[in-house]
């Protein structure tokens, strides 16, 4: 399975306000960070932002911030999310639908793979020195500006 770039990013953007907790984030920060559209990138936040994943501050003191503690994000839960409805085959448009029986493994194999995401929070995907870590990968631009 491959996950979507929505997923993709969304995992992005929690990993990276994860390891900035001190401060807030913009959305042109993240995406110079990990040289990603700014634009798609806004689509992604506004998401997470809806759905209580980040908080969105407006204004010129703006930005973002993980709107729990990384240890209280559960990836499976946002990957479940963030991928929204799965169709590993596109099994329902087959001229096999009801008489094959391949719906079932992959649906199986569907609620492992999630159900193994469901054991790891956002804290242990970022991991005991995953800030430090992080940071150095993706350092953050300096607030205060050049």
């Amino acid at each position: 399975m491959r996950l979507t770039r929505f997923s993709d990013y969304a995992v992005r953007v929690m990993l990276y306000l994860a390891a900035h907790t001190d401060r807030l984030c913009s959305i042109g920060e993240i995406a110079k960070a990990y040289e990603i559209s700014q634009n798609h990138l806004m689509k992604v936040v506004s998401d997470l932002a809806a759905n209580g994943y980040v908080e969105a501050l407006r204004g010129r003191n703006g930005g973002l911030r993980l709107a729990r503690v990384a240890a209280d994000i559960n990836i499976g839960r946002l990957i479940r999310h963030t991928e929204g409805d799965i169709d590993l085959a596109g099994c329902a448009e087959c001229k096999l639908f009801g008489a094959c029986r391949l719906p079932d493994p992959l649906d199986q194999a569907l609620n492992a793979f999630f159900a193994v995401l469901e054991h790891y929070s956002l804290a242990d995907v970022l991991g005991d020195r995953g800030e430090r870590l992080l940071s150095r990968l993706v350092p953050a631009e300096d607030p205060s500006g050049p």
